[in-house]
């Protein structure tokens, strides 16, 4: 049985949901899951958790996202993004220096509240934003508190004296339930100039890069070596500290049994003939199950 993530290197066009429909298919499994969803127009770094990973998809939610990016000044839509309807539009009579939106992008770091765009998947009352927007019923969108990490101009700024308008990258890292098309509408409203995102590639999510990443048609051409593209469980548990059990207290362990541990961790990795078995937590009777893994071969 396959237990692990596979780290995808989602192609523009696909939903997240896309993904995961056709390595099902792919790989004849039915245990399979997304961790952090992604925009169809959106590339990159998209977790995916098979077998006993996918116990896991709610800790690789909890993991910060990291993404590299394109805005533009000159115009802003609905959505943020290019797909959108132009709601503001305003000539760039002069360069934005890179300090300006450098010192623009400071202001967001650290916990701030963010509104979500219109046409986004938040619910409210049950119902998504985007099926709202859709057929043009005005609703409150709720506040939600989210943490920048990291918000900074990659390369110059490129100014386009023809057009009126200026492009930056950019590159974020930042908490789950982000959107960072609005990080780049709220700049652009900061530095008194309408902004929209043009591009967006997630480089990191769960604790995984872009350097692991596959290509989808990789693995439906060659589903027989998806083995040596999946990522073990215990690379999502390298931070943590790891104890290999020996036979009594694996069998403790097996049966859901607490054990007493020689460490002060909150939490640790059981290991049993090199595979992680158990996470379990400290309390004040000793070490207790907090997810079991046991079938992870």
């Amino acid at each position: 049985m396959l237990n692990g993530i596979i780290v995808i290197d989602k192609d523009k066009g696909m939903t997240s949901a896309d993904v995961v429909y056709h390595l099902r298919k792919a790989l004849h499994i039915r245990k399979i899951g997304h961790a952090g969803t992604l925009d169809p127009e959106v590339t990159g770094v998209l977790p995916i958790a098979i077998g006993q990973a996918t116990k896991l998809i709610e800790q690789m939610h909890e993991r910060p996202k990291k993404y590299q990016g394109t805005g533009l000044f000159g115009y802003a839509t609905d959505s943020y993004d290019t797909d959108g309807k132009v709601l503001d539009e305003k000539d760039v009579e002069r360069e934005i220096s890179a300090d300006d939106i450098q010192e623009g992008m400071d202001k967001f770091l650290g916990k701030i509240e963010q509104v979500p765009p219109i046409y986004s998947a938040v619910k409210v009352n049950g119902k998504k934003l985007y099926e709202y927007a859709r057929e043009g019923i005005e609703v409150e969108r709720p506040k939600r508190q989210v943490e920048i990490f990291e918000y900074q101009l990659m390369n110059s700024p490129i100014y386009n004296a023809e057009a009126k308008q200026e492009s930056f990258d950019f590159e974020i890292e930042c908490s789950k339930g982000t959107y960072v098309r609005s990080l780049v509408n709220d700049l652009g409203k900061n530095l008194n100039t309408p902004a929209v995102m043009t591009n967006l590639r997630r480089i990191a999510s769960s604790g995984f890069d872009i350097s692991q990443a596959v290509k989808l048609s990789v693995i439906e051409e060659n589903p027989d070596q998806v083995q040596s593209l999946i990522q073990p469980i215990e690379n999502f548990f390298k931070d943590y500290e790891q104890i290999d059990l020996n036979n009594n207290q694996w069998a403790r362990v097996q049966n859901g049994a607490g054990i007493n541990l020689k460490t002060d961790a909150k939490k640790v990795a059981l290991r049993y003939n090199d595979k992680v078995k158990a996470i379990y937590k400290k309390t004040n009777h000793g070490y207790r199950p907090d997810l079991m893994l046991l079938a992870n071969e």
